[in-house]
């Protein structure tokens, strides 16, 4: 069972960040990256059409022999994820803002929040965030509109330029030092979200916590892999495959594959 690959699952190409932080640290390990992109962004749809897709997700990926699933969106973990481990078997790994980090070590008392409207609205992100959110000023701002360029390959353009300048105006006022990103697609902004915030501003994601953690819970279910053979790697996507493509270091093949 140990060969089984890694199920991977995002709302789009974002969680190719995710992907990224595992096979960096799994080298060895096979994964499977399935990419929902006709359906992104999930943040605005409602809990049980996040809840649907989720499941939906988890069957392909269970069809597939997945080993383990991580469910490589904001949005997906904070709305859907208890009810996937209660329905299922196998080990789920999942994703929320990294906010402990940001408001432990935060020297101006004040942190933003870049989110989805989904993950926002939460009831596990507005638990997390009220257990460390005592004596600071936290700026929530909804990434309206990112998700969609970045599916659509405008990282680099005006529009997402407008954006993040509209969006981070209220955190630099607030001076805040720390910004947590809260979906799995940001992470591919961190050049751009440089230019627009102060050098002492420290950027958060959670990636490299979710490939740690994978690796943590792979060894508890002895579910690593064994060998160090050249791993497998398949990704999937009802969107545009170029643009997850041009996302990956690599090489790699991506399929289109309707569902």
């Amino acid at each position: 069972m140990s060969k089984q690959p890694i199920g991977i699952f995002d709302s789009g190409v974002g969680g190719t960040s995710i992907w990224k932080e595992i096979h960096h640290l799994l080298p060895y390990e096979n994964t499977i990256y399935l990419a929902d992109s006709i359906n992104a962004p999930y943040g605005p749809k409602g809990k049980q059409a996040i809840i649907d897709l989720s499941l939906k997700n988890t069957q392909l990926l269970l069809k597939k022999n997945c080993k383990l699933i991580v469910v490589a969106c904001n949005t997906a973990t904070t709305n859907a994820i208890s009810l996937l481990r209660e329905r299922y078997t196998c080990p789920f790994i999942g994703i929320e803002p990294a906010i402990k980090p940001a408001a432990l070590n935060s020297k101006t008392k004040a942190i933003g929040i870049l989110a989805t409207k989904g993950t926002l609205s939460s009831k596990l992100f507005h638990t997390t965030t009220s257990l460390y959110s005592r004596g600071l000023t936290i700026i929530e701002q909804e990434g309206e509109g990112i998700v969609e360029l970045i599916e659509n390959g405008k990282i680099n353009s005006p529009e997402m330029t407008f954006l993040l300048e509209t969006y981070l105006n209220p955190m630099r006022k607030a001076n805040i030092d720390y910004l947590v990103l809260g979906c799995t697609h940001y992470p591919y902004l961190i050049p751009q979200l440089r230019k627009h915030l102060p050098k002492q501003v420290k950027i958060i994601d959670s990636g490299e916590a979710v490939a740690r953690q994978t690796k943590a819970v792979l060894r508890k279910n002895n579910l690593l892999v064994r060998s160090k053979n050249s791993a497998s790697h398949q990704f999937f996507s009802n969107g545009n495959v170029e643009v997850m493509a041009s996302l990956l270091s690599e090489n790699f093949e991506v399929n289109y594959f309707k569902f």
